[in-house]
């Protein structure tokens, strides 16, 4: 049985309001013990049309739980999506600063990130999805859990923004030549993560639904089945997920990446 709308509204507040107040709450599913990520989309939605009508411009969407070597971390088995707004996104060129204060139990994770000049559909393949991208770069999303302990359900994750707190991007390297030159660049690559100097992890495309083209397509079809939600179009920016382990995070501390096999720019943030 699905949410009433009081109830979607209800949720709607409490989200919102832990958000703008930088508190946590229990998890949604722990107060209704029924709540599906179908619940959870509801809310979210429900959350998005109140931040547009406050004044706050989506230009986007991340991915998140693209990355199957976290899922036992977390106990979350499938890709969640939020949308990004004019007033988390950041474009950064070299080191940059990120206030995180914010944000609550925040945590940074490396990314591929695509912008689009066209449509998506789940029935394209990976070239057919290619040819709708107009450029590509790494960044660094930050995302933080209203829940304490990052202690969840998937549907609370999509209720709560998809734990989108932040995201800085890269420079941006325009998509052109040979489109198989990019195929196996966004299927091959690789990304080190490092913390005042010390290595922490390494991740590959793979570990991204197979590729950062990939989890698109699992994005357009999530999209598809959602009666609310709007499709990828031109001008979009989405994040792919986290190619890395996600990390806590402190004022005080330098976050850097190295990148292999891709024509992007590495990532230098420090936080305060």
């Amino acid at each position: 049985m699905s949410l009433s709308s009081s109830q979607t509204a209800l949720f709607a507040d409490t989200v919102l309001s832990a958000y703008r107040s930088g508190r946590q709450i229990a998890p949604l599913s722990t107060t209704e013990p029924t709540f599906t990520v179908r619940d959870g989309e509801r809310v979210a939605h429900e959350v998005a049309r109140r931040r547009v009508a406050a004044g706050e411009r989506i230009i986007g969407r991340k991915i998140g739980f693209t990355n199957r070597t976290i899922w036992d971390e977390y106990k979350v088995y499938s890709p969640i999506w939020g949308p990004v707004y004019d007033t988390t996104f950041r474009d950064v060129s070299g080191p940059a600063e990120a206030a995180i204060g914010h944000l609550v139990e925040p945590r940074i994770e490396p990314e591929i990130i695509l912008g689009f000049t066209g449509p998506v559909t789940a029935a394209m393949d990976d070239r057919a999805i290619l040819g709708a991208v107009g450029w590509v770069a790494h960044g660094f999303e930050i995302v933080q859990s209203l829940f304490p302990g990052w202690i969840f359900q998937g549907s609370d994750c999509q209720a709560a923004f998809g734990l989108h707190g932040a995201l800085f991007c890269g420079p941006r390297t325009p998509v052109g030549g040979d489109p198989g030159r990019w195929l196996e660049a966004l299927s091959t690559f690789a990304i080190t993560i490092a913390r005042n100097g010390e290595t922490l992890d390494r991740g590959v495309a793979a570990n991204v639904l197979d590729g950062p083209l990939s989890a698109t397509r699992h994005l357009a079809g999530v999209l598809e089945a959602d009666p609310q939600a709007t499709p990828i179009g031109a001008g979009e920016i989405i994040t792919t997920g986290t190619v890395t382990r996600a990390f806590p995070i402190a004022p005080g501390e330098e976050w850097s990446t190295t990148v292999e096999g891709i024509d992007v720019q590495p990532m230098r943030l420090a936080l305060v």
